[in-house]
């Protein structure tokens, strides 16, 4: 997973705090969804255009709403999971667990995900005038997770699902599921918002495999208009 950054936020933009705490999602293969939203906060537009992405963890110079510049990031985190030989295949998703120490959202100091059971993503685009078209979030997949004997797992059996402290209802980056090769949207974010979940993944253990330590990258590009 990576972070992307465009040129540096400043701390002119501002938002509005409406983070809801009605009833926390759970961590469930689907998703529990409420009448109200997942966290978005408005920002004002302001000079120059920018775009963020966060997937993992992410550099800042202090909270966003503070007057914090966000930074570039080249970490790399990952999500796994050692499968026991005696539940193999017995059909019980296997959690994921990741390196990512990010919990805090940039935006505003809030304890937003929790590790090592999620994976914080989030981000903003903000523009220098009028609302414009939407920011898309997509993942590139490789075909399949392979290990050093050549085995390999389909990606298709990682999925994940979506929350964040506090929140409720549907999420800008959603559950999902991986495709097996090629790119996929995983969330859409309007023009002058800042939008973040938290994302548990899993994997679908439903075959047998070989014996061995699978891999693969998947990354993550904001592209806005």
């Amino acid at each position: 997973m990576q972070t992307l950054l465009s040129p540096s936020a400043r701390g002119s933009a501002r938002g509005n705090r409406t983070r809801l705490r009605q009833r926390t999602l759970g961590a469930a293969c689907v998703a529990v969804c409420g009448s109200a939203w997942g966290f978005t906060a408005t920002l004002s537009p302001a000079s120059p255009q920018t775009i963020y992405l966060q997937v993992g963890v992410g550099s800042a110079t202090g909270d966003y709403i503070n007057g914090g510049q966000m930074e570039r990031d080249t970490t790399v985190n990952t999500v796994s999971v050692t499968v026991a030989a005696s539940a193999l295949g017995t059909g019980a998703a296997q959690a994921m667990t990741t390196n990512s120490t990010a919990v805090v959202s940039y935006w505003d100091g809030y304890t937003y995900c929790s590790v090592p059971g999620q994976v914080y993503i989030g981000g903003f685009f903000r523009t220098t005038g009028a609302t414009t078209s939407p920011a898309q979030v997509t993942a590139t997949v490789p075909a399949a997770l392979t290990d050093i004997t050549g085995d390999s797992l389909p990606f298709s059996k990682i999925t994940w699902t979506s929350s964040g402290n506090g929140d409720t209802g549907t999420e800008i980056f959603p559950g999902g599921t991986f495709v097996n090769g090629g790119t996929q949207s995983v969330g859409t974010m309007s023009s002058n918002t800042w939008n973040e979940s938290c994302w548990t993944f899993s994997l679908v253990n439903n075959s047998m495999l070989a014996a061995g330590s699978y891999s693969g990258t998947v990354v993550y590009t904001m592209t806005a208009p």
